[in-house]
């Protein structure tokens, strides 16, 4: 039986009087790899902001591991103007920080690419390695922690080798090529000892080539660090090889789910999002 790892249900985000997600409800399971996708604007990353604690949604509630860890309903003057559903379902506030969402196992990437720009390799990977870290202030200042700090050095080389970034690990973060720049920042999240990875367009700006190789790196670290992945894609050839389900937003609502071929052959998506095959035009 698929165990449940994340599920949003009846996600509403609405900036004043514009609604950017409405009544989102989606379930990811444990070990998949699911994409969200849709055209520009239809709320993709909102939502992603709310699953980190970047945003507190207006109405809703997420839940990972089948925790509640972020939940609100429309008050103040949001009362008069909430445009969304199930007004009254949601009766808790809980609002986690990012760094919160992030120790309870869940990490991403963003669409631009966020390194530490002016630091190396391994030093981007070790900060968020940091994340971990049990000293305090007086216990680094006097070098208490030095076995700690060791340790956490050691495991930051190996996952720079594990994922092929050995040989650069000195190298400036800005001064990589692109695709390795990608690849960097996951090796990052990943160092922050993620359950649940989510992925925000990894393939913009790579070429052919660099997506093929995204598609094995991706299956590679799901199988290697027992991940599960939550991924925003327009690439559509990745999204149909790589994803066990999809789910497609437009103008911030789900307009429909399911397997690759499923979504295919969808018309709504096709109308919406995909567009009609070029053997198909006049």
């Amino acid at each position: 039986m698929l165990r449940n790892i994340l599920r949003l249900e009846d996600i509403t985000m609405q900036f004043g009087g514009v609604v950017a997600i409405d009544n989102l409800s989606l379930e990811v399971n444990e070990n998949e790899i699911v994409s969200l996708i849709g055209p520009n604007g239809a709320g993709k990353t909102t939502a992603f902001n709310v699953i980190t604690g970047v945003y507190a949604p207006t109405n809703g509630a997420v839940y990972f591991k089948d925790k509640l860890i972020v939940s609100n309903f429309p008050k103040g003057p949001m009362k008069k103007i909430y445009a969304g559903q199930n007004n009254g379902k949601y009766t808790t506030t809980i609002k986690k920080t990012p760094d919160q969402i992030t120790k309870l196992n869940v990490a991403r990437t963003f669409q631009n690419i966020r390194l530490f720009k002016e630091l190396t390799a391994f030093e981007n990977v070790l900060i968020a390695k940091h994340m971990r870290s049990k000293a305090n202030w007086l216990s680094a200042t006097l070098c208490l922690n030095y076995k700690e700090e060791r340790k956490m050095r050691e495991e930051a080389l190996e996952l720079l080798d594990i994922l092929g970034l050995i040989d650069v690990k000195d190298e400036i973060a800005s001064s990589l090529p692109y695709g390795q720049q990608r690849h960097l920042e996951i090796a990052r999240a990943l160092a922050t000892e993620p359950e649940l990875l989510l992925l925000d367009e990894p393939a913009a700006g790579m070429n052919p080539q660099e997506t093929l190789e995204l598609t094995s790196f991706i299956h590679d670290i799901r199988s290697k660090f027992n991940l599960t992945v939550l991924m925003i894609e327009h690439h559509m050839d990745l999204v149909m090889e790589i994803s066990d389900r999809i789910y497609v937003l437009d103008f911030g609502k789900l307009i429909a789910s399911g397997v690759p071929e499923e979504i295919q052959n969808n018309q709504t998506v096709i109308d919406a999002y995909l567009g009609v095959p070029d053997d198909d035009e006049e």
